[in-house]
């Protein structure tokens, strides 16, 4: 059963109009040529009405081609339309679409990602029913191709041990009141009551907007029932980038919220930080290396275990590269977090970090 928030949900125009609301479905892209097709032709495929729907594809100034996919996309159907993203960011390319979009609600998307046809529309009467100023799902994490790196991949980061207990990733018995969901649909008017994406935020722009919501009264609501498939990164070099990213913009969320969001996301750099430490207090105590030996010696024994049951099912050498996959996410996370933490008191260095191209999709 679906719950419902404790205080009265406001009256929307869209269901004083029978709940019959306009959707605009933003899509932030850069350099996706290899997924934008099979995304779009998912949500083509929606069994929402399409005389009630837009989809906004937000380019970054793509060098792949991907803007000219689109282009022929848009040329044969006029519910796409192609957007110009000059900054080459997310959260600007999210704000450019909000603009431009003419729907009462707004559904982000992500271009590495495919939906099913029923996905838009159960949102869409979640939204209705419950109250919520923002729903999402869970993601179905996917490898990019059939290579066991790839595998390993998408297993680490649908793993409690990869990505912690959030359940967007992980999944949940029942629809819950949640702190974000990702690629949220929300009222148009959420937006006009809270402000836009914060553009200073390459990475992260979902979880800071998404405080805001909860800390002016808005509810979350996951629904495990409703799930997407998202295709993962194929290296472990592109994930060391993309989890290096997450955590840097990480302390800039938290200056920006005044707190910490969740504990879990200090774990990796504390993990960092213990091993240094007690790896150079080694050097000067013999004692410390009995520290040392614990903080490392745990870490081992969990990362083994969790490849040994991968072994089981996929194989011993998915279930090798699965340990280097934990390892690399949590290092370069926590590498992450503790560079970010440390460009808050230089903040040229946040300047640059802004400017740089990175993939607008996750």
């Amino acid at each position: 059963m679906t719950p419902r928030p404790a205080h009265t949900a406001p009256q929307r125009p869209s269901q004083r109009e029978h709940g019959r609301p306009t959707v605009s479905i933003i899509i932030p892209c850069r350099n996706e040529a290899h997924y934008i097709a099979q995304c779009l032709d998912s949500i083509l495929a929606t069994r929402f009405p399409v005389n009630r729907l837009e989809v906004l594809v937000v380019d970054g100034r793509s060098d792949d081609g991907t803007g000219q996919i689109v282009a022929e996309y848009a040329a044969r159907d006029p519910l796409i339309r192609l957007l110009d993203n000059p900054a080459r960011i997310t959260p600007s390319a999210l704000n450019a679409g909000i603009r431009a979009a003419r729907g009462d609600i707004i559904v982000r998307m992500d271009a590495h990602v495919t939906y099913p046809p029923q996905y838009l529309s159960r949102l869409v009467a979640a939204l209705l029913e419950t109250g919520a100023d923002n729903v999402g799902g869970v993601v179905l994490t996917l490898p990019a191709n059939e290579t066991p790196t790839a595998r390993a991949i998408a297993l680490a980061l649908s793993h409690p041990l990869g990505v912690g207990n959030s359940y967007f990733r992980i999944g949940a018995a029942q629809p819950r009141w949640v702190d974000t969901v990702p690629f949220g649909c929300y009222w148009r008017e959420v937006f006009d009551r809270i402000g836009m994406f914060d553009e200073e935020l390459v990475r992260n722009q979902d979880d800071e907007f998404n405080f805001r919501l909860l800390n002016r009264g808005g509810r979350i609501l996951l629904l495990p029932s409703v799930t997407c498939s998202y295709y993962t990164r194929g290296s472990l070099r592109q994930i060391a980038r993309m989890f290096y990213q997450y955590g840097y913009f990480k302390p800039l969320v938290a200056r920006k919220a005044g707190r910490i969001m969740t504990v879990r996301q200090l774990i990796p750099a504390l993990f960092i930080v213990s091993l240094a430490t007690s790896g150079l207090l080694s050097l000067v105590a013999p004692a410390a290396r009995v520290l040392a030996a614990a903080v490392s010696g745990s870490y081992v024994v969990v990362v083994i275990a969790a490849a040994a049951r991968a072994a089981r099912r996929h194989g011993i050498q998915c279930a090798l590269v699965l340990a280097a996959a934990f390892l690399v996410v949590h290092v370069s996370y926590g590498v992450g977090f503790l560079s970010g933490l440390s460009a808050l008191w230089r903040p040229a260095a946040h300047r640059a970090r802004r400017s740089a191209a990175v993939p607008l999709s996750r």
